[in-house]
């Protein structure tokens, strides 16, 4: 029952920030709103950590790659992203940054050397062909100039930063630092980067007076940043990374019901399938190959499933 918990808290939360973000566009800069936001986050997340009374001094070496850390997990990846729901509904944002899952796989190759199991090329192909569909009305007319296309490029952007963060997150949980730890030295110095961004850009230092706003602040610093990873934390401990990471398929479905609500989202024949392919993909992606076939009854169970390379799931959302 705690583990149900736990899920439904993770794919609620998470699959409702996108939403949340769309209530952070407009009247106030989006590097500023995401200076507001990780400099709550980074404070909540410290003083968690002092009251535990973790460890939190490192050498010169490992708070480099706090930096790298928040530049590319907690800078760049959601400056990039914010900058695409300005092009996109959450939906089609929510739908591309689910793409993470596959660079993640490809990166971790790259980086590690992990090999890539069969079923993850058959699952990275339905995610693209997914992607294309649903994009597809703006892709036929490929353009620089058309929002849509922007938004795609930008979402993809954001979700590749993402992806090398989570990189430098494995890296930094292989040299044994704590993931809290790690993250909260990772959101501090995000702030001070965007702060220093913000500083660079000229932008207004500006404080909204809507009540909309200062909400959905609240909202993505204390439940998405803090409380979320939390739940996340807790299912990867109770019930490993292999079937937490489904949260990575369910919490796009939270988006698209949402914008679909809240935003307008129109469905039509290039939604459904496209979402479905990039669903299934996710899906495959994460099963490991003896139960699809197993799910299939491709051939009968008589011996030790054999062991496939941990995926790497990714530490952060949105």
């Amino acid at each position: 029952m705690k583990n149900i918990f736990l899920y439904l808290s993770t794919v609620l939360i998470w699959g409702s920030t996108w939403l949340a973000i769309e209530f952070q566009l407009g009247e106030v800069a989006v590097e500023i709103s995401l200076l507001y936001r990780f400099t709550l986050a980074a404070l909540l997340m410290w003083t968690f950590c002092l009251i535990k009374k973790m460890p939190m001094k490192y050498d010169a070496k490992q708070h480099l790659f706090f930096i790298l850390l928040a530049f590319f997990n907690f800078g760049a990846n959601y400056l990039i992203l914010y900058w695409a729901q300005n092009y996109l509904t959450s939906a089609m944002t929510s739908i591309a940054f689910s793409m993470l899952l596959l660079m993640n796989i490809i990166n971790t190759r790259i980086f590690f050397g992990k090999p890539i199991a069969g079923r993850i090329y058959l699952g990275a192909i339905m995610g693209v062909v997914g992607i294309i569909v649903l994009f597809w009305h703006d892709l036929s007319d490929l353009s620089l100039s058309n929002e849509a296309v922007i938004g795609l490029l930008l979402s993809l952007g954001g979700t590749l930063a993402a992806s090398f963060g989570n990189m430098i997150s494995v890296r930094n949980s292989n040299a044994n630092i704590g993931v809290l730890q790690g993250n909260a030295w990772g959101m501090l110095y995000s702030s001070i980067l965007l702060f220093i961004y913000s500083l660079l850009s000229q932008a207004e230092f500006t404080i909204s007076t809507s009540t909309s706003y200062w909400a959905s602040l609240i909202y993505l610093s204390v439940f998405g940043t803090v409380i979320a990873f939390a739940c996340y934390f807790a299912l990867l401990k109770n019930i490993g990374p292999e079937r937490a990471s489904y949260v990575i398929v369910l919490f796009p479905l939270v988006a698209v019901v949402l914008s679909t609500y809240f935003e307008g989202f129109i469905w039509d024949s290039n939604t459904i399938i496209g979402f479905t392919c990039v669903l299934l993909g996710n899906a495959i992606v994460l099963t490991p190959t003896a139960k699809l076939k197993m799910l299939f009854n491709l051939s009968p169970v008589k011996e030790t499933l054999k062991a496939e390379p941990e995926l790497v799931v990714p530490r952060s959302a949105q």
